[in-house]
């Protein structure tokens, strides 16, 4: 069974969201499939309401005196009960703040596989500071840092645009990469606008003094 029809199947059975037979209260404060208030029906009569209508009897309030329930399709609201908490689980995740931090004699290899992991990251939408540590004699080769940040910075230019330029803080250099659609694109200039009765080809070069035209 495909994950998503098992996770409903299992909240259809779940105790904590009453549905159909599972209801207990004897009297309920209906709502149709429409939407529409009906008011303090008996279960039984709700119940048959939503069997009528081939939908389920969902209790949507239970802590309310009686319980809210509404004659819904079940398995639809569950599915998008399920993609709307994909939906905020992404949001939650997006915009997260990601750290990598690089040695300024960082070998090749190692610094391709740290610009992958940004990318990642910026592909989910995550803000990174890509920090340069120096420690003891490095500290005298700071220009390295700032060629590996500016590296780092062309190679992810179509996923990643940079918040400033590098900054040095203590022994470290950072620059901040931010998802490329965060970014404000760049305006477009816009066209010089034509002079109010010129025509919009280029104007023929103008005679030498002392030449005759066509000459």
């Amino acid at each position: 069974m495909p994950r998503g029809k098992h996770r409903r199947k299992s909240l259809y059975n779940d105790k904590r969201v009453r549905v159909n037979r599972n209801i207990t209260s004897p009297q309920v404060r209906l709502i149709d499939m429409h939407g529409t208030m009906l008011g303090i029906r008996p279960l039984l009569e709700a119940q048959n309401m939503a069997r009528g209508a081939g939908l389920d009897l969902v209790e949507i309030s239970p802590v309310a005196n009686p319980p809210v329930c509404k004659v819904m399709d079940f398995s639809k609201f569950l599915y998008e009960k399920e993609k709307q908490d994909r939906e905020n689980r992404k949001k939650q995740k997006a915009g997260v703040l990601k750290e990598i931090r690089l040695n300024p004699r960082i070998a090749s290899h190692d610094l391709q596989t740290k610009i992958k992991h940004i990318e990642e990251f910026l592909k989910e939408h995550n803000k990174v500071r890509v920090t340069v540590v120096f420690r003891g004699r490095e500290n005298q080769h700071r220009n390295l840092g700032e060629e590996i940040l500016n590296a780092v910075r062309d190679h992810l230019s179509t996923v990643g645009a940079p918040e400033g330029r590098p900054q040095m803080m203590g022994n470290r250099m950072s620059i901040m990469l931010a998802p490329a659609a965060a970014s404000k694109p760049a305006a477009k200039a816009a066209p010089a606008a034509q002079p109010a009765g010129k025509a919009a080809a280029a104007p023929k070069p103008a005679a030498q003094p002392g030449t005759a035209p066509g000459v």
